[in-house]
């Protein structure tokens, strides 16, 4: 017994190949978002670290901006680019459907965002002399919101230090030589133990690294498109 014709399955490729261009579309402003991260992050604080009276980047860290009457302008930053993170985070799991990592990748670097936005929302103390009119010395004393912005820092960066790893994984696994040494050398910058010498200059470099990492990522992604 022949099973008749459905009329209807001629006009699924069409559907189909309209829905694959919208989520193609959507999953590249995704990237886009995630790519704008860094920079606006890095833009922030430059800035900051030239106008803010007072600041030093080899005696303060960047999330020291958070402090004082201007601090929400870096609180905003940090907010900002953790939410870029996470949409990064998203359009990786649209995109990567296949092979090693393509689960874990989007759950660190969504680890990271939502780090990065914690780490705003809790900012650390002030101390060493910044804002002008602090105490130059140590804070004797973190507050809970000091520790919490620690706290989240680690994870967020730890996080995607995991995400910089399974990156090289894939990419030795698909014998992509350049690649995977570009991210284990980012890996191995965010695990290399910090030393309390020129710990804001460290952090800064941590941060420089990892935002560049997001950035080239998603604008990988966005190319492969």
């Amino acid at each position: 017994m022949t099973v008749p014709a459905v009329p209807a399955v001629p006009a699924a490729p069409a559907v189909s190949t309209t829905g694959a261009v919208s989520k193609a579309r959507s999953s590249g402003r995704l990237l886009v978002a995630g790519a704008l991260a860094g920079p606006v992050f890095a833009a922030s604080a430059v800035i900051q670290m030239f106008t803010r009276t007072g600041f030093d980047i080899a005696r303060h860290p960047i999330s020291q901006l958070s402090t004082g009457g201007l601090g929400w302008i870096q609180i905003t930053t940090f907010v900002l680019a953790g939410l870029g993170a996470l949409a990064l985070a998203a359009g990786i799991g649209r995109t990567l459907r296949e092979g090693y990592g393509r689960r874990v990748l989007p759950v660190c670097v969504g680890i990271f965002g939502a780090g990065l936005i914690a780490a705003g929302l809790f900012p650390m103390d002030p101390e060493n002399g910044f804002p002008v009119g602090t105490p130059d010395r140590p804070v004797a004393e973190m507050s809970w919101h000091g520790v919490a912005h620690s706290a989240s820092a680690a994870i967020a960066f730890t996080a995607l230090a995991v995400a910089a790893i399974v990156l090289t994984v894939r990419c030795v696994r698909r014998r992509a030589v350049l690649p995977a040494v570009l991210n284990g050398a980012a890996a191995l910058v965010l695990v290399l133990p910090m030393s309390p010498d020129h710990m804001s200059v460290r952090i800064a470099v941590n941060g420089l690294v990892a935002f560049t990492w997001t950035t080239v990522v998603a604008m990988s992604l966005r190319r492969a498109l």
